[in-house]
């Protein structure tokens, strides 16, 4: 049986013990404590389990940063988004999962401790370079601890190098370029999901400017989370995304935040709701800020 949006515990466990081609990665991350999320994979982690870094495995980090960060590499380094956690491109993402064991027959499993907040952005690349049996372990490794799913410490033994194949992309990557080419239209409804605060632009504890882009919608990617940690319902998430967006075409939605990893919890509740995969502004706020003629709005 192959998983594409979420896997529960006891789904995994069944998997595991099927013997299904498997590979599972723990992407905890803390974003103001960068080395904590390898620390907390270190002391458990779900057996098997190869460990994904935001800034090191999901991220573009090569040449020299520009403005506000922004990576400048050009050629086979270039990345693929900017802003501050810009995506490596295809090729160099298929060449770390092949680095670490990944090929195209498995089954992917992501998880964090973190509200689905960072496993979302591996979740999101693999559809992008086209393997679509990727699958969200609902409520995370608390959910799987609850379960009494074993965990393991300490380093996992390496796997043998694949040649993953990079396929037609199944998820949608916009840019700068073609958000400001579609504000105020109806083809294009944004849906931000950092805080509200950061949103309207009362704080803004990373970025050098506070505010959003003009006529983004607000939706908190903690909303999609009942209170265990997993997501809602998927009625419950259809029915209040339908309140968000009133008249406006589910397919329209382009989903950013601070820097493309925080919108994917808000992309997967939709597909989950059934309202379709829908776009990514990978950059976000943080690519967007940094280009002081694009327009911006408070409040």
């Amino acid at each position: 049986m192959n998983y594409t949006t979420l896997i529960s515990a006891e789904q995994l466990q069944a998997l595991m013990k099927s013997g299904q081609p498997l590979r599972i990665f723990d992407c905890t991350f803390e974003l103001m404590q960068p080395h904590a999320g390898e620390q907390h994979y270190q002391a458990a982690h779900i057996p098997g389990a190869i460990y994904a870094d935001l800034e090191t495995a999901l991220s573009a980090r090569h040449g020299m940063p520009g403005a506000h960060g922004v990576i400048t590499a050009t050629g086979a380094d270039a990345p693929a988004s900017g802003g501050r956690h810009p995506l490596p491109n295809r090729e160099k993402f298929a060449t770390w999962l092949s680095s670490v064991g990944m090929g195209n027959e498995m089954q992917a499993v992501v998880y964090d401790r973190n509200g689905a907040n960072y496993c979302g952005r591996l979740w999101w690349m693999l559809k992008w370079a086209g393997h679509e049996n990727v699958a969200v372990l609902d409520g995370g490794l608390q959910a799987w601890q609850a379960a009494g799913g074993a965990a393991s410490s300490g380093e996992e033994p390496a796997h043998f190098q694949t040649h993953f194949l990079l396929g037609p992309e199944r998820a949608t990557l916009v840019d700068a370029d073609r958000v400001a080419s579609q504000l105020g239209r109806p083809a294009q409804t944004l849906l931000d999901a950092r805080t509200t605060p950061r949103f309207k632009g009362e704080v803004e504890p990373l970025d050098p400017v506070a505010g959003h882009i003009p006529g983004a919608l607000n939706r908190p990617f903690g909303q999609n989370l009942t209170p265990e940690g997993r997501f809602k319902p998927a009625e419950q998430l259809k029915a209040e995304f339908a309140a968000l967006l009133g008249q406006r075409d589910p397919a329209t939605v382009v989903h950013h935040c601070g820097s493309g990893v925080s919108a994917l919890p808000n992309l997967i509740a939709m597909e989950v709701a059934g309202l379709g995969r829908t776009a990514l502004y990978a950059g976000s706020w943080s690519d967007w800020c940094s280009d002081a003629s694009r327009p911006i709005a408070q409040g």
